[in-house]
């Protein structure tokens, strides 16, 4: 057994899977480096060492086979930060080259297809909540700040939905879990990872607030209290629509 430890970049995973087959490496399997712990004394470990253009032909191939759609999957399954998530596009990349004239990513009699099927189901629920329960706080200097800490790593593949909504304003959202955000500056967005400095402000953006904003949460406070009728209340349905591990940021919540 071959032990292939990456960098935990999607361009490593990638780089992994191609030196797989170049090296021929069988039986293997695929860790990052933040999760691999030598536990097996017999595996052999092979340190990868992330190659853009061994990663491209990969992705490319894997396009061919299985189409963008499927690639996207694959992004998905690698950003639900599952520690065998390598090993399960692994399995799809083998079928993939196997039966290359056939979507593999449809059958789901076969455990590893089921388990990717499953994942992207829970990372779709994850992006959709997301997109539902983001609340910006306008900053002093005009910038609309929101911060999450969704249970995968969706953010890379939901800001394009608040660029195209918001595109008349700048806003970052900040993944608390992760430590790194998405800034939008009217122009085009970018990944940001702040300085050690910087964390205290991002957690806890109170003191950076808008006058405007300050009065609009008690505004929204006031409103969320008001037109709620108790008579009505249905506690075990709320918590279903809006899970409680949301609320601490939401406005209305707090």
């Amino acid at each position: 057994m071959t032990t292939l430890v990456y960098d935990g970049s999607f361009e490593g995973l990638m780089t992994a899977v191609f030196e797989v087959f170049e090296y021929r490496f069988d039986p293997s399997e695929i860790v990052s480096l933040q999760n691999h712990h030598s536990e097996n004394f017999f595996a052999e470990v092979h340190q990868v060492i992330t190659d853009e253009t061994k990663a491209d032909r990969v992705i490319r191939k894997l396009e061919i086979n299985l189409g963008k759609g499927g690639v996207k999957q694959l992004l998905l399954v690698y950003l639900s930060e599952r520690a065998d998530s390598g090993n399960l596009i692994l399995s799809t990349v083998r079928q993939s080259i196997n039966k290359p004239r056939v979507n593999i990513l449809q059958n789901f009699a076969d455990p590893d297809i089921m388990e990717i099927a499953k994942i992207c189901k829970s990372m779709a629920r994850e992006i959709h909540r997301l997109h539902a329960f983001v609340r910006f706080e306008k900053l002093e200097d005009g910038l609309f700040f929101a911060k999450v800490e969704p249970d995968f790593n969706v953010l890379p593949v939901s800001f394009k939905f608040f660029k195209d909504r918001y595109a008349d304003q700048k806003w970052m959202i900040y993944d608390l879990k992760r430590e790194y955000g998405v800034m939008y500056d009217l122009k085009s967005t970018t990944f940001f990872y702040p300085e050690q400095e910087q964390f205290d402000a991002l957690r806890s953006p109170q003191d950076l607030h808008h006058e405007e904003e300050k009065k609009y949460q008690k505004l929204w406070q006031r409103y969320f209290t008001k037109t709620n009728i108790t008579e009505r209340k249905n506690m075990k349905l709320h918590v279903q629509h809006v899970p409680k591990r949301y609320w601490k940021y939401l406005t209305e919540k707090w």
